[in-house]
């Protein structure tokens, strides 16, 4: 990945405290990262704080280092995280327990004092918040998720780049008046997740391995369970073990590829610290535009990804060696269409074979 940094110095005018509104989900988190690390490499000593929904919270401090202060390998890219719980607050908007957590939440950001809110996401709750946070400063972007969004901004950014991730680091760009490049950025080391990781892996007897991620978040996304099994059995005969993630609400589909694939297939369930853990050490992760799949990259693991709704030059796989396999057939939709999409499901089984045997080189033969 290209260095974010150049030789041209650093406005005085520079905001020295940001606050980043990216909720989630966990790729969409990932994605971010890069931005935010090109602009802590600019300006070192900025105070940067990120609010994210709470159950991914993990991706940015360790669950026991503390969510605020000095950073750390528990805690590497930002000086606080903010969890907020979106979904169960609306929910339950006039309990007085939600009450009470809006209001401390905001005070903790306001007492932060941020001078710039940068709204990634582009939503108009995550505009809200960051209207909410009092920052003098509210960049997003021109045409963002949700045109409402642009009534909380004081300025807007034109998005530049293809994928998601250069576009991001295009608004980052726009604060600091200087051209960047996306930066490497750290996870969050957890011992508990990597403990537990090695543990499980010696209990199953796994060395090398790959990850299935048969899931997905609608069912146009979602290639057969018959042909992961596939897959497996085929990397299983190449000496590879095959890991089938779950996430919540996947255990029976998971379940199907591991009987389908004979045995050659089982499957694991993870907390975001684990899977963090487990993909780290795998040598190839197969699956589709998920966030499993944005975590692989993320750690420079090899990609083989499939694509069937969603553009490949936004969402693909970034800064790792991946093929992107998407049939021609397959019209750019963001959707959530439960139907199967017809160009996804004409990619064979025999060519996500042949992608990670090419990836994985003469370790596959």
């Amino acid at each position: 990945m290209p260095s974010a940094t150049s030789s041209e110095p650093v406005p005085d005018s520079i905001p020295k405290s940001v606050l980043i509104v990216r909720l989630g989900a966990m790729g969409d988190v990932l994605h971010a990262m890069p931005a935010v690390a090109a602009l802590r490499s600019v300006v070192p000593d900025a105070r940067i704080g990120w609010v994210v929904e709470d159950r991914w919270a993990t991706l940015l401090c360790s669950s026991v280092y503390p969510r605020f202060g000095v950073r750390g390998s528990q805690r590497p890219l930002v000086d606080a995280v903010h969890a907020v719980d979106t979904k169960r607050w609306r929910r339950n908007l006039l309990a007085k327990e939600t009450v009470r957590e809006v209001r401390q939440t905001l005070a903790r950001i306001r007492l932060a004092g941020y001078e710039v809110a940068l709204d990634v996401q582009g939503a108009l709750k995550s505009a809200v918040i960051a209207r909410l946070s009092r920052a003098e400063m509210r960049l997003g972007f021109a045409s963002p998720r949700e045109r409402a969004a642009t009534l909380f901004y004081s300025r807007t950014v034109m998005a530049k780049g293809s994928h998601v991730v250069e576009q991001n680091v295009s608004l980052v760009s726009d604060l600091l008046g200087k051209p960047l490049a996306p930066a490497p950025f750290a996870l969050p080391e957890d011992l508990a997740a990597e403990t537990w990781c090695e543990k499980e892996l010696a209990s199953r007897k796994v060395r090398r391995f790959a990850i299935l991620n048969p899931g997905a978040g609608w069912g146009a996304k979602q290639w057969p369970a018959e042909r992961f099994a596939e897959v497996a059995r085929a990397l299983a005969d190449s000496g590879l073990t095959c890991l089938v993630n779950l996430g919540p609400g996947e255990q029976e589909l998971a379940d199907e590829v591991a009987l389908l694939s004979r045995g050659m297939a089982h499957t694991i369930a993870c907390s975001i610290p684990e899977l963090v853990a487990l993909t780290r050490r795998a040598a190839i992760f197969v699956g589709g535009d998920t966030g499993p799949m944005h975590l692989a990259a993320a750690l420079h693991v090899p990609v083989v990804a499939l694509f069937g709704p969603t553009d490949p030059a936004r969402n693909g796989p970034f800064d790792t060696a991946s093929i992107v396999l998407r049939h021609e057939s397959s019209n750019t939709s963001y959707s959530h269409r439960a139907q199967s999409d017809d160009g996804l499901m004409a990619i064979t089984a025999a060519e996500v074979i042949a992608a990670a045997r090419k990836l994985l080189g003469e370790a596959i033969g």
